[in-house]
């Protein structure tokens, strides 16, 4: 079987009746949990970005909350645990403000977790590399917007 480009799906989809197209959205939500949680954004949360930002959050200060940091190989695993858990949302909404803010806040409790990543070559990489993304969306944003996450992420350099 050979998958067909996205031209050839759309085309097709296109002829499809709202009934059919609703039972084919859900096929693809209850296959992959992915699928279900892009559908999950898009129908609740995409109109009210700032409502998401805040639910991201909400649920990474959690995870933060969970870390184990009796080891550092614990702190490690779950400090990458949360950045791919970030990304996802953010591969999600697709818009750069909502990429600076979530990795602004993932940073600032990288900092505020005091996750002793001065000693720490790994936590100090990935810390640095998240600071080196929120400038370049930063970059991308316009002047105004730009001026205001600045602020925000001022405080993050080391």
């Amino acid at each position: 079987m050979e998958n067909q480009n996205i031209a050839a799906i759309k085309k097709d989809l296109s002829y499809l009746s709202k009934e059919e197209l609703v039972a084919h959205i859900l096929k693809l939500a209850k296959y992959k949990k992915e699928n279900k949680e892009l559908l999950s954004y898009l129908l609740f949360y995409s109109e009210n970005e700032q409502h998401y930002i805040e639910s991201v959050i909400e649920e990474m200060d959690g995870m933060f909350s969970e870390i184990n940091s009796t080891n550092v190989y614990y702190v490690k695993k779950s400090v990458r645990k949360i950045l791919r858990f970030c990304a996802k949302q953010i591969k999600f909404s697709g818009k750069k403000e909502t990429e600076v803010e979530i990795l602004a806040h993932f940073c600032q409790k990288m900092k505020k977790f005091n996750l002793k990543s001065e000693r720490n070559l790994v936590l100090q990489n990935i810390y640095d590399r998240q600071l080196i993304k929120i400038h370049k969306a930063l970059s991308t944003l316009h002047e105004d917007v730009q001026f205001d996450y600045q602020e925000k992420v001022r405080g993050l350099g080391r």
